[in-house]
């Protein structure tokens, strides 16, 4: 009786005008439906345009007959438009979904027709089928408020600086070995020193190249500059606006083995504004959950599903690292020893993942319930 009620309930609820959208930088192609499987209105208009998509959302509102206040139910997949166009669509009062498009289900042909009616059809028919209960027809992407995806620009904005002054240097150092020159050290100061620079025959460096290295070198400086300027603003930020976001990040960095950059990117990309009811919705987003083949006599592992981006893996692998490193008397790193330590360097690299994944799980339930993990150690934090 029970599931029978809620199933009406969701149905009921999940009536209405339902669009799917499918984004280009110049034209926006609408599909209208009201239900699963029904042949698509499509209509298309020029990008941005809400005003002529609210007379196309009225026109379809009276075609098929439903009342000028039926709820209208819109769609598109998360992509180079970011959250922008899901405010402008809540602004106008329509419930908006952004679907993960690795979760849309797609023909397993070799060829497939490809084209935006198509496209369009397709996610207002799942669109359809979500709303009326069949919430596993695809993944919804959890929209971040203006502040908090405002906030995650810090990190990715250093990171964008910190690979570019890493491809200068690199640069550098193969020119300067072109002529023999093997440069240790930091590269600050290098451009007021390149008269002074001798190839392996003793002689000066050539003129043009000289100059190549000498604006290079210069980039290589504004970088470093905008850099230290960046993170000097991010600590002052942190001292300033006191919030729980900013109180996550300084109780990561109580741990030892966990830095600023690492608490930085965990906090503002996972843990300080989304919200996980277990473990395995925290392993399934950062990707590192184990992906088992069961089928028939066949049973074997797959390896991580690496639903993440690669960034976030590399920092999560990196992490573990240094806490094997620096937390020696931890649970997690005795355990990781006892498995993996005398094993040989590809066991070891698996083990760490697993270190990555069980780690990030005891941070998570550090931040959320206080709970240190096993064994760990603290340290002073001085921002």
């Amino acid at each position: 009786m029970k599931t029978t009620t809620a199933c009406l309930e969701c149905t009921l609820s999940g009536s209405g005008l339902y669009v799917g959208m499918e984004l280009s930088e110049k034209k926006w192609k609408l599909a209208f439906a009201t239900s699963p499987g029904q042949k698509p209105r499509l209509r298309d208009i020029d990008a941005w345009d809400l005003g002529r998509m609210k007379q196309e959302v009225a026109r379809t509102l009276e075609r098929f007959k439903l009342p000028a206040e039926t709820p209208v139910y819109c769609c598109y997949e998360a992509g180079r438009d970011g959250f922008a166009v899901h405010r402008a669509l809540e602004a106008q009062g329509w419930h908006s979904l952004v679907m993960d498009s690795s979760s849309i289900e797609v023909s397993r042909r070799k060829r497939r027709a490809k084209a935006d009616g198509l496209d369009a059809g397709k996610l207002v028919n799942l669109l359809a089928r979500y709303q009326q209960g069949e919430t596993k027809a695809f993944k919804v992407v959890r929209v971040p408020s203006r502040e908090e995806e405002d906030r995650r620009h810090w990190h990715r904005e250093l990171k964008v600086l910190k690979d570019d002054r890493a491809r200068i240097s690199a640069r550098l150092r193969s020119w300067l070995k072109l002529h023999g020159i093997r440069w240790k050290g930091s590269l600050r100061g290098l451009g007021g020193r390149l008269e002074q620079l001798r190839d392996w025959e003793g002689q000066p460096l050539p003129e043009v190249h000289r100059e190549c290295l000498r604006l290079e070198a210069e980039r290589w400086e504004d970088l470093s500059e905008q850099i230290e300027k960046l993170d000097r603003k991010r600590r002052e930020w942190m001292k300033t606006h006191c919030n729980p976001v900013w109180e996550q990040v300084v109780q990561l960095m109580k741990l030892k083995g966990i830095g600023i950059e690492t608490a930085w990117y965990l906090t503002l990309e996972l843990f300080g504004w989304r919200r996980f009811e277990n473990r395995r919705q925290l392993a399934s987003l950062a990707g590192i959950s184990p992906t088992p083949y069961d089928s028939g006599d066949g049973h074997h592992e797959q390896g991580i599903t690496k639903n993440s981006n690669s960034q976030m893996r590399a920092i999560l692998i990196e992490m573990a690292w240094s806490w094997v490193r620096y937390q020696p008397s931890s649970a997690l790193t005795l355990w990781w020893k006892r498995r993996f330590s005398e094993a040989g360097g590809r066991a070891r690299k698996i083990g760490i993942v697993a270190v990555a994944r069980k780690l990030l799980i005891a941070l998570w339930k550090f931040l959320r319930f206080g709970e240190i993990p096993e064994g760990a150690n603290l340290k002073l934090v001085d921002l």
